[in-house]
């Protein structure tokens, strides 16, 4: 079982990946299962309705593949997605704050990687000077 990295009320928590979950595929997926979406799967142009989604988790194939940064923002912000959106793949610790300020909920550490050592990736940054899925506001505008 994988450990996960939950935000409850804004604080991260260490949990354990619920089994009963089916997490699979666009082309698979039905309705009541959570969706994976793979860095080339057009999520501007999803034809399902979100109430039937128990979850989204976006894949990270290798660090290096930055597209899934912006699917988690287009579900925020455009399509105005509400439930937990999880960041699963190659997911590491440098990349957890960014994640966050993309739309993540939640993230899926790469099993050779420690969960622990993960949570101080979301310290992050002080101060983000841009807006983002957690504060739509740029700096200037919230002095």
């Amino acid at each position: 079982m994988n450990k996960l990295i939950r935000l409850r009320e804004g604080q991260p928590v260490i949990e354990f990946d619920d089994p009963a979950l089916r997490i699979v595929p666009l082309a698979q997926w039905q309705a009541g299962e959570g969706l994976l979406l793979g860095p080339d799967d057009d999520v501007e142009n999803l034809q399902l309705a979100f109430s039937d989604v128990a979850m989204i988790a976006i894949d990270f194939p290798s660090f290096r593949d930055g597209r899934g940064y912006s699917q988690a923002y287009l579900l925020r912000q455009r399509l105005g997605w509400q439930g937990e959106l999880r960041a699963v793949g190659d997911v590491l610790r440098d990349q957890l704050s960014h994640m966050r300020q993309c739309g993540f909920d939640s993230f899926a550490v790469r099993e050779d990687k420690s969960v622990e050592d993960a949570l101080k990736g979301l310290a992050g940054m002080s101060v983000l000077y841009g807006r983002s899925a957690i504060e739509p506001r740029p700096l200037f505008r919230r002095r």
